[in-house]
């Protein structure tokens, strides 16, 4: 129990994915200027990670290495993404069309969102059972759904606050994607 509460921490604070390896840029700022629509992605993205980590786990011990196939990885990953995805856009369509439209283009785009796909590649390397790879991609996604829940939060501020003209946008963005990085790096010696 010891080990799984040490990989939940990890992943979501100490090894942030977004925070601290930079996967999933482009989701945390183009989805992060409210903060209902971002809470959604993250919702969203939490669904994926935890079910495709179970799953491509599965895949990868059952049908990769029993046939010797470990090179295929990556493309049946993206594969078992994808579906994921398309099952998750059928659902927000029909259970919460205000969501499913908010979030537009970058719905279809946490197929090649990185993190789902290094979550999924890391459980393999670290050889993670499968209760570890579940509770790794859960931590991640959590770690995602913190990350842009606070940027949102910070963006949201920042709409009423005086931002020098050459920073406004994507600039004072990333500097306080920056900002976020190093509060996380305070985490680090946490586990």
């Amino acid at each position: 129990m010891a080990t799984i509460l040490k990989i939940l921490v990890a992943s979501i604070l100490v090894n942030n994915y977004v925070l601290g390896q930079f996967l999933g840029i482009c989701p945390l700022i183009g989805v992060s200027n409210k903060v209902e629509t971002a809470f959604g992605m993250g919702m969203a993205v939490t669904f994926v990670i935890t079910i495709s980590s179970a799953v491509t786990w599965f895949i990868q011990k059952t049908i990769l290495d029993t046939l010797g196939l470990q090179y295929l990885q990556t493309i049946v990953f993206i594969l078992v993404i994808a579906t994921l995805v398309q099952f998750v856009e059928m659902v927000l369509k029909k259970m919460s069309p205000n969501l499913y439209n908010a979030l537009g283009v970058f719905l279809p785009l946490i197929t090649t969102n990185c993190v789902v796909l290094g979550v999924a590649i890391t459980n393999i390397q670290k050889e993670y059972n499968l209760l570890e790879t579940i509770f790794n991609g859960l931590g991640a996604s959590l770690g995602f759904l913190l990350a842009i829940v606070c940027l949102a939060s910070l963006r949201e501020k920042m709409e009423l606050t005086a931002v020098p003209k050459n920073l406004e946008g994507v600039p004072i963005t990333l500097i306080t994607i920056g900002l976020m990085s190093l509060a996380f790096y305070g985490f680090a010696g946490l586990v």
